[in-house]
């Protein structure tokens, strides 16, 4: 209560400094519950600066990261550790990184190796604070990776619908050719279509002389399965076979346009806006047009689409009357949808905001209303009130004026309460103040020759044009080779102010804010009246139905957990040591509490290191156990953006792909990279056994001896299992010893070394490992085996490799009180390489075809405003686009583009 009182006084106090402030409890308390909301739940957003928006196998993906509080988006302060993890068009993490944060900026990079597949991805990035409010508040993107280096196929896939007795017909035209264009004709294709995961279909067909092949499927369950992907492996010959994937948007072509009624609904007598977004079935905008008619087929109004299927018109809606929209699309067919009902009685919020200084507001009602009652609007943006005004209402309509200064750039929600204070109309508008980061970039000349030095100074000013410090991230690229459309970047302006506080998929979202117009300005306040907010609702926050906090923001890496006895008691003041066994070296110990908690924390580790748990009771004793504290895994939704994914990756970044096979040619043949080549076939008679998870050191399956898990069946005790199962192997006290150790040994036999999954645990531990965890036990006996171990091997080693693959499974008990745990350590980033043609050992010979020509993702401003930047270009000629954005110590943000020529 004490915390709550406190809350209200300093909604009170924040009010008086705005100019408003009324003796009211209802209100104060409407108030206090928004405070609560932002106070106690601090939000945070994401944004992720790309080098690039595609890539193809073999590139590096270079990112920073600005994690901001979404409230006045000042760089974040509340969390230190960010996620940001590369995801597959199965929704399968395929990489994931965990970096750590200073004032909320880091970056890294995605190495795309050739394990990877060409496709659609994701780039996801959060902190864990962030969990706690819904996956709608990730940053997510979906990127297209394409593969010129191991495959010489191009595809094409064209699909056609029709309807089907029993349901949704889709006829798939794929056509094969190599990279010259020429179709892959009389080709065996094996082909497989899932919906929504689920088998839909599965055969084998040839492609024609023109190189298509032609798969057709019926979705029996449109309702459920809506998209999904067809599988193909094209034979080219009898020792190669090409794998190529094609999403399947949507099974039908049915289009939908939905209606969206100012402030929320349609009421009697009262004239209201209308917004409507048209969506092909793929879930991109697509142009319309139509009319209005009631049921007495009256023609009312006439509209047509702007940007992105949306548009809106006017309409004075009559209870006793129903309203049909008649669509014509641009195919000319024709189709009618039924406008939402209207309501007897309500409110209706309306709000003009194509004026430059103020905010037009309208208040409608047809309710009978005491003219002494009052109604309350609140403006609030990121959960920081910003204007309250009180009004009676002595007529059913009421104008006023509020300067658009009052607002920061951003999201403005607008909510009517009644007399009663329940929310009653709501309404988003776009506040654009223009108030960014005034970036320059400048050359010492306008045009270059190829592999010239290039010296750019930066020249940073906040809105008032005073010189400022900020935090920048650049990307030289040459535009001839990675030619892309800025309306449909994902910015630091597009993100953080628009896309992070809407709901659902946003098409071009950057249009908006690329070269601002009249034309703009109104299609985004289209967008405002179509796209719903998602940060909060009102009806939560009044009934204190706020989200349970189950994340606390992770401030460093820690290893914690709790010491038990065999029957789950505490120990208490029980000693747990904590050492690694690679990676960065250290050792740690310390005391379990009264609950028998142990703590290391204000830990700093890198991603490849394996630490040992080991602990004791109170009196030293070892028959314990230890759980380890894990923060559960983030589960991968389904992709928001799917109406982004490209059907033919390939082929969409055809001139991009070739280039980067003509890069990846030349530094082979200068023996810059290593490439497997093909050999003839060779008959396989024996094959070496396969050993799963090794942690050998001196390679997988590079023993003297190996026992594999099927041998293990009816084992219980391992010591005793190896016992006559290993020439010259023998077991005394539950320990191994191999013969030639005993016999030769002065000082007493020397007992083999026990390695489980690359922990050194000791002899004696041998038994105490459970025989059903086991994959393998590779035996090293030589000295040729054993060397690599040092004088730790010098007995023999039992490498002993545990199987694995359980979800979550990064740490594992061996034996009582001693644990093996491997968390997910901080990532290391990558340098970006830029060549140095100063620099005379440079081979001059090699061609030079990089896309990215300079990634630097942190450059600088000085208390100036001013930074350097030094680079080469490569052997391109053409115009290069340096792409720079950033944000300032007080959380002005900002992005400028800028083209140079090189000849």
């Amino acid at each position: 209560m004490k915390k709550y009182f406190i809350i209200i006084l300093s909604t009170i106090f924040s009010a008086l400094m705005l100019g408003f402030v009324y003796d009211d409890e209802p209100l104060e308390k409407i108030l206090a519950h928004l405070e609560i909301y932002r106070l106690g739940y601090p939000q945070e957003k994401v944004h992720i600066h790309l080098d690039k928006p595609y890539y193809a196998i073999g590139d590096n993906i270079w990112f920073k990261a600005y994690v901001v509080n979404a409230e006045k988006n000042e760089l974040s302060n509340l969390s230190k550790i960010l996620y940001v993890e590369l995801i597959n068009d199965k929704d399968s993490i395929k990489k994931s990184l965990k970096i750590p944060l200073k004032m909320g900026l880091t970056w890294g990079d995605f190495m795309l190796s050739d394990s990877l597949r060409e496709g659609n991805y994701r780039i996801r990035a959060y902190t864990t604070w962030m969990r706690n409010f819904g996956e709608d508040y990730f940053f997510d993107k979906t990127i297209v990776i394409g593969n010129s280096i191991s495959t010489s196929v191009l595809t094409q896939v064209n699909y056609t619908y029709s309807k089907d007795p029993r349901g949704q017909k889709v006829s798939a035209k794929i056509n094969y050719s190599d990279m010259a264009g020429k179709p892959l004709s009389n080709k065996e294709v094996n082909y497989f279509v899932d919906l929504d995961f689920r088998s839909i279909l599965k055969g084998k067909g040839m492609t024609d002389s023109m190189g298509n092949l032609q798969v057709t499927f019926v979705n029996n369950q449109p309702f459920i399965l809506k998209s999904g992907r067809i599988s193909t492996s094209i034979k080219l010959d009898e020792k190669q076979s090409v794998n190529k994937i094609f999403p399947i948007k949507s099974t039908s072509n049915e289009s939908s346009v939905q209606f969206f009624p100012e402030s929320g609904d349609l009421v009697n007598g009262i004239s209201s806006r209308v917004g409507f977004k048209a969506l092909s079935s793929d879930g991109l905008g697509i142009k319309i047009s139509g009319f209005i008619s009631n049921q007495n087929n009256e023609r009312l109004t006439e509209f047509s689409s702007e940007h992105a299927g949306m548009g809106h018109f006017r309409i004075i809606p009559q209870i006793t009357d129903t309203y049909t929209a008649h669509i014509t699309f641009e195919d000319g067919s024709v189709k009618t949808y039924p406008l939402p009902k209207v309501k007897a009685l309500g409110y209706v919020l309306s709000v003009i905001n194509t004026t430059p200084d103020d905010l037009k507001i309208k208040i409608s009602t047809n309710e009978t209303t005491n003219t002494e009652e009052e109604i309350t609007l609140i403006a609030q943006s990121n959960g920081i009130v910003y204007f309250v005004s009180k009004n009676k209402l002595t007529s059913s309509t009421f104008n006023a004026s509020i300067p658009k200064k009052r607002f920061p750039t951003g999201i403005l929600q607008l909510t009517l309460f009644s007399a009663k204070n329940e929310p009653v109309a709501e309404r988003l508008v776009f506040i654009n103040h223009s108030d960014f980061l005034q970036i320059d970039l400048k050359g010492d000349k306008q045009e270059y020759g190829k592999r010239e030095k290039v010296k750019l100074i930066l020249d940073a000013k906040d809105p008032e044009g005073k010189p400022t410090q900020g935090s920048f991230s650049l990307a030289i690229l040459d535009e001839s080779k990675v030619p892309f459309n800025e309306a449909d970047e994902t910015t630091i302006i597009s993100n953080l102010l628009l896309s992070s506080d809407l709901k659902g998929f946003i098409e071009q979202p950057n249009y908006y804010f690329d070269e601002v117009n009249e034309d703009k300005v109104r299609q985004l306040d289209i967008l405002m009246l179509t796209q719903g907010w998602r940060r909060f609702e009102w009806k939560n926050i009044l009934a204190n139905n706020y989200p349970p906090i189950i994340f606390q923001p992770e401030t460093n890496l820690q290893v914690s957990g709790k010491v038990t006895t065999a029957t789950g008691r505490p120990v208490v003041g029980g000693k747990v040591t904590l050492f690694s066994a690679s990676g960065d070296v250290f050792m740690l110990d310390t005391l379990t509490n009264a609950n028998g908690e142990f703590k290391f924390d204000n830990l700093y580790f890198n991603d490849s290191t394996k630490f040992v748990i080991q602990a004791r009771n109170e009196k030293d004793r070892k028959n314990v156990e230890i759980f380890v504290d894990r923060i559960p895994e983030q589960l991968v939704t389904k992709n928001k953006n799917e109406a982004m994914l490209e059907i033919n990756v390939n082929r969409s970044m055809l001139g991009y792909l070739k280039n980067s096979r003509s890069q990846f040619d030349e530094l082979r043949r200068y023996g810059m990279i290593q490439r497997n080549i093909l050999l003839d076939e060779v008959k396989i008679v024996e094959r070496k056994a396969e050993v799963k998870n090794s942690s050998n050191l001196n390679g997988a399956g590079r023993a003297d001896a190996i026992i594999k898990a099927d041998q293990l069946q009816n084992c219980f005790d391992l010591a005793m299992c190896l016992q006559g199962r290993v020439a010259g192997l023998i077991i005394r006290n539950n320990m191994a010893y191999l013969m030639r150790s005993m016999a030769a040994s002065f000082s007493g036999p020397i007992p083999m070394q026990v390695v489980v999954d690359g922990v050194i645990l000791g002899p004696e531990f041998l038994s105490v490992v459970n025989v059903q965890d086991i994959e393998s036990v590779e035996v090293l006996r030589s000295i040729a085996n054993t060397a690599i171990y040092g004088s730790s091997g010098g007995g023999g080693v039992l490498i002993i490799n545990t199987k694995r693959g359980q979800v979550n499974n990064n740490y594992r008990s061996y034996a009582p009180g001693v644990l093996s745990y491997k968390p997910q350590g901080f990532f290391k980033a990558r340098e970006f390489y830029a060549p140095n043609y100063d620099d005379p050992s440079i081979n001059a010979k090699i061609p030079d075809l990089r896309t990215t020509i300079y990634w630097n993702p942190n450059v600088v401003s000085d208390s100036t405003g001013k930074a350097s930047i030094e680079f080469f270009n490569s052997d391109g000629t053409g115009n290069y686009k340096a792409i720079i954005e950033g944000i300032n110590i007080n959380g002005t943000i900002g992005r400028k583009i800028v083209r140079y020529s090189v000849k």
